[in-house]
């Protein structure tokens, strides 16, 4: 790993959190994150079934439609999940640029370049009060996914 990244868990209760992307990978982040916050909007033209399940819920705020600049100056946490390359480096800058305008930090991931994140998204497994995250520092994905499944298996989840 090139990086050593410190686990760290953190209160999302209060915060507001925007998803760009409708697709398979911004609604199981958008599932995940169900269960840490309620102020949850996920902008995309097309939704996938599952995060119209999640808006059905009431679990999260869908706007369908296309990002527009400024969709994210408020928000507290921002994961740019597009499979758009551009638009992703786009509101990476651009939530950068309220950064340096507005004098705090948002957090970002970026579904395709991890040199831009803030954090990796973890895989969670939540089981009673104990939640447990894992991540390879976005290296290598499968094999998270893969230990966390064996991991929910002897867990009896």
């Amino acid at each position: 790993m090139e990086k050593a990244y410190f686990p760290m868990f953190v209160d999302l209760s209060e915060k507001k959190i925007v998803i760009v992307g409708g697709g398979k990978i911004a609604a199981r982040r958008a599932e995940t994150l169900t269960l840490f916050a309620s102020d949850i909007t996920v902008i995309a033209p097309e939704f996938s079934e599952a995060m119209e399940k999640l808006a059905a819920k009431e679990k999260i705020h869908c706007e369908r439609r296309t990002y527009r600049p400024g969709d994210i100056k408020e928000a507290d946490m921002v994961l740019a999940a597009t499979n758009n390359i551009e638009l992703n480096h786009s509101i990476a800058g651009e939530c950068r640029e309220f950064e340096r305008s507005g004098g705090r930090r948002i957090l970002l991931s970026v579904a395709d370049d991890r040199s831009l994140c803030d954090f990796y998204f973890p895989s969670v497994i939540q089981k009673d009060e104990i939640v447990i995250g894992i991540n390879s520092g976005g290296s290598d994905p499968g094999k998270v996914k893969q230990f966390r499944k064996e991991l929910e298996k002897k867990m009896g989840l």
